[in-house]
């Protein structure tokens, strides 16, 4: 009988070798001649513009609410394409399917370290109170203790996969004692509503309904970063665009960082667009929205975050630290040096 361990380094490592393959056929079908010109447009601008989001209530889906991005580049097709995980996002990315996307820090962690074709251009949010452990009324819980045997959902190679087995290991429990199964929010959230786990640790919209069916908070991301353990959701490009289009990059950041003042000008407002998105009150919408650390582009070029070229900042190292953890985890060979860290991160683009 397999471990959760080697359950977990099987998929994962499956996952990657899929990602590997899709990448080999991806650079391939780029070799061609007319590859460079793809989606290019006159003035230095793609055609183009595929972003990969997710139902994530921060700067990015304020942006897509308000139009910001159309406003800026109307001769500029700019698409929304939605994903449940970063772990989609990465396969994705690698298969040329977006030019930018959404993905926690932890699935960004990995994805750096098997060297996917991208690098970090925005911080979309620090993780706070937004991803959380909830245990079902049923399940009896109440204390991190009391998961043993237990079945708990989870998003393999997500952040929330990384504060879970963060949360047990900082309790001295061993992640083979508890049930962790690997299952997307919607699919967490209908197993919840059957009585088929005990419990999730995952993000808003999914967390907040699963609270509202009667489950209780057992351990937040914030108060894991209080220990020192930090996540973040995590704005990727493609090392191809970012180097064919940087000024557009820069100009997209821009509109996410419009985003980030109109949500710090009038809450309330931003709270109603927020709603549209995801499927919460106005003032349910704004509780999730504050549970989240929204960075601007200005602050994101200091130390404490991206930084700038000559400067690279202390993102670097979360995402270090990240890899590192899921080597222990058994979950990727090995990770890099700090110095590929501070490479992978596109910080030209909040540095302007």
């Amino acid at each position: 009988m397999y471990t959760f361990r080697k359950r977990f380094t099987k998929q994962f490592n499956l996952l990657l070798g899929l990602l590997s393959l899709i990448l080999v056929v991806t650079i391939a079908a780029c070799s061609g001649p007319d590859a460079a010109d793809s989606g290019a447009a006159e003035g230095g601008m793609p055609s183009e513009f595929r972003i990969g989001y997710q139902v994530v209530p921060n700067a990015e889906l304020l942006t897509k609410n308000q139009g910001f991005a159309e406003a800026k580049f109307p001769d500029v097709d700019i698409q929304w394409l939605p994903f449940d995980s970063g772990r989609d996002v990465n396969t994705a990315m690698v298969s040329g399917g977006i030019d930018v996307g959404l993905a926690g820090s932890v699935p960004v962690s990995t994805g750096i370290a098997q060297d996917l074709p991208y690098q970090v251009y925005f911080i979309h949010d620090v993780i706070g109170d937004n991803e959380a452990l909830a245990v079902t009324a049923d399940s009896g819980v109440t204390s991190m203790a009391e998961l043993v045997d237990k079945k708990i959902g989870v998003p393999f190679g997500s952040t929330t996969h990384f504060s879970l087995l963060s949360a047990l290991e900082n309790e001295g429990i061993d992640p083979n004692d508890v049930q962790i199964l690997d299952m997307q929010p919607q699919d967490m959230l209908a197993a919840w509503q059957r009585g088929d786990i005990d419990g999730g640790f995952v993000w808003h919209p999914t967390l907040s309904r699963m609270l509202e069916d009667g489950g209780s908070v057992l351990v937040t991301a914030k108060e894991l970063a209080e220990e020192g353990i930090i996540t973040a959701d995590l704005g990727i490009v493609s090392t191809e665009f970012a180097q064919n289009y940087p000024d557009f990059l820069a100009g997209y950041v821009e509109a996410l960082d419009e985003a980030v003042q109109f949500y710090r000008n009038d809450p309330e407002a931003a709270a109603l667009a927020m709603s549209e998105e995801i499927g919460l009150t106005p003032e349910e919408s704004l509780n999730v929205m504050n549970e989240l650390v929204w960075v601007s582009a200005e602050e994101q070029a200091s130390e404490k975050y991206l930084g700038t070229p000559e400067a690279p900042g202390a993102m670097a190292q979360v995402l270090k630290d990240s890899a590192e953890f899921m080597v222990k985890q058994e979950a990727i060979e090995s990770a890099p040096e700090v110095d590929a860290y501070n490479k992978a991160l596109f910080n030209q683009a909040v540095a302007k």
